[in-house]
């Protein structure tokens, strides 16, 4: 058993999970909590995703990638540009699904839009989190301790 358990904790993919998973509680929680007091759906998104960015950061360089204290900065700025893509997808969703067109989802949960956000904002951060992973793997991550 503990030899299954050490093998989930070095395994890149589950670790990955395991932060991605901790970055969407994050965002999600800041995003709904902050949409308790700004009604702007575009700002609060906006600032959900950049709290999350940087604890994504945090937990991928330094546990899921295993990453050198030495080029941070340089990932860093490569991490939050290949962000940049998925917080774009992000704001989309999020106007499309909360703003623009709620009835598509509020017709399922009597158009109340707390719950249109919660749902459009579960829906976006599956995407995200596939999209990231790919980033991350592909052009960011590269360098191991």
């Amino acid at each position: 058993m503990k030899k299954l358990f050490y093998q989930l904790i070095n395994n890149e993919v589950i670790l990955y999970l395991i932060a991605g998973v901790a970055a969407t509680l994050v965002y999600m929680i800041t995003r709904m909590g902050l949409f308790l007091f700004i009604p702007s759906i575009l700002l609060v998104t906006l600032l959900a995703n950049a709290v999350a960015i940087l604890f994504a950061f945090w937990t991928n360089d330094r546990f899921v990638f295993k990453q050198a204290r030495e080029g941070w900065p340089q990932r860093l700025v490569k991490f939050v540009s290949a962000r940049i893509a998925t917080l774009v997808m992000d704001m989309a969703l999020a106007y499309l699904l909360v703003q623009a067109y709620p009835q598509l989802i509020g017709q399922f949960v009597n158009h109340d839009l707390t719950l249109v956000n919660a749902i459009s904002t579960l829906f976006s951060q599956v995407l995200v989190i596939v999209v990231n992973y790919f980033l991350s793997k592909l052009f960011i991550f590269k360098n191991t301790k």
